[in-house]
C-alpha cells in the first residue's frame, strides 16, 4: 500500500534522526545502534489506526447526502449551523485529553529530539534577524549621535554670540547711538559740502562764463535798447536743478530763462545730464542718476 511505504519512510526518518542524535543520549539509551523494532512496528499500527478512523470518517461523510436548505432566510440558517458546529467542536476539545504519540520510549526521545532541533534552528534564526537588526540600529544611533554633536556645537556656539551681543547691547546707550548718528550725519555733510566745492572749481575752470564784454557787444548789435541780464553760471544751473530733484520729487522741473546760458542747457541736454519735459521744451528736470 502507498499509506504504508509513506509510513514506513516516517519511521525510517524518525530513526535516522534517533542515530544522528546517539551522543547525546543517556547512557542506558544511547548504546544502542538504531532504534529497535518494536517501537517502528508500534508506530507504524498506531498510525494504520489512526488511518482507518479516518477513512471512517470520510466515508460516513460521504453517505451523508447533501443537506437541503430551508428557502426563506438562507444566510441565517448557515450562521446557526455554523455556530452548532463550532459550539460542539469546542465541546469536544474541552473534553478531549492530550495523547501520547506513543509509549516507547525511543519513539518519544526521538520526535522530543527532531522537535528540539527545529526549534533550535528557528531560534538561531531570530537570532541571527536580532543580531542584523541590533547591528543596524548601532549604526544608526552612531549617525543620529554625530549629528546630535553637531548640533549641540551649533546651538552653543549661537548661544554663545547670543550672549556676547546681549552684553553688547547692555552697554551700547542711547545716549551713544544718537551721538554716533551726528558724527556721521556730520560728516556726511562735510564730504557733501567738499564734493560740492570740488565741483564748483571744476565748473569754474573748465566752463567759464563768456566774457562781459563780448555779451555788451552782442547786446549792443541786437538789441540796442534792452537791459542785459546777468548769465548764471553752470554751476548755479546745476545746483539749482539737484535741490528741486531733492526737495521736490514728485515735480523737479525748472523752466529755463534767460538767465540760463542756452550753451549750457544745450550741453547737459545733449549729454543726458538734463531731460526735457514731455510736453513742455521750457521745462527740465535733472536725470535721476540715484534711482
Amino acid at each position: 500500500m502507498d499509506k504504508q511505504d509513506e509510513l514506513l519512510k516516517e519511521a525510517e526518518t524518525l530513526a535516522r534522526y534517533m542515530s544522528g542524535y546517539q551522543h547525546e543520549l543517556p547512557p542506558d539509551i544511547s548504546k544502542t545502534s538504531q532504534a529497535p523494532e518494536e517501537a517502528r512496528e508500534e508506530l507504524l499500527q498506531q498510525c494504520e489506526e489512526i488511518w482507518k478512523q479516518m477513512e471512517e470518517c470520510q466515508s460516513k461523510l460521504t453517505m451523508s447526502g447533501p443537506e437541503t436548505l430551508p428557502e426563506m432566510d438562507v444566510q441565517l440558517y448557515l450562521l446557526m449551523m455554523q455556530v452548532k458546529a463550532l459550539t460542539a467542536e469546542y465541546e469536544q476539545w474541552q473534553k478531549r485529553t492530550p495523547e501520547i504519540i506513543s509509549d516507547n520510549q525511543d519513539v518519544l526521545l526521538a520526535v522530543g529530539k527532531e522537535e528540539l532541533d527545529k526549534v533550535a534552528r528557528e531560534l538561531e534564526m531570530v537570532l541571527s534577524s536580532v543580531q542584523a537588526k541590533n547591528k543596524k540600529l548601532k549604526k544608526d544611533l552612531e549617525k543620529e549621535q554625530n549629528w546630535l554633536d553637531g548640533q549641540q556645537k551649533l546651538v552653543d556656539a549661537l548661544t554663545s554670540r547670543q550672549d556676547e551681543l546681549k552684553n553688547q547691547l547692555s552697554t551700547f546707550s542711547e545716549k551713544r547711538v544718537f551721538q554716533d548718528i551726528a558724527n556721521k550725519l556730520f560728516k556726511v555733510r562735510a564730504y557733501k559740502e567738499e564734493l560740492l566745492s570740488a565741483l564748483g572749481d571744476f565748473l569754474e575752470e573748465h566752463f567759464p562764463l563768456p566774457e562781459e564784454q563780448e555779451n555788451q557787444s552782442k547786446k549792443k548789435k541786437g538789441q540796442s535798447g534792452k537791459k542785459t541780464v546777468p548769465l548764471m553760471t553752470l554751476h548755479e544751473i546745476l545746483e539749482i536743478l539737484i535741490n528741486k530733484l531733492m526737495t521736490t520729487p514728485h515735480d523737479p522741473y525748472i523752466v529755463i530763462e534767460p538767465h540760463h546760458w542756452p550753451p549750457y542747457i544745450e550741453m547737459l541736454l545733449r549729454y543726458g545730464i538734463a531731460l526735457r519735459h514731455p510736453e513742455d521744451p521750457n521745462r527740465i528736470r535733472l536725470e535721476a542718476f540715484h534711482q
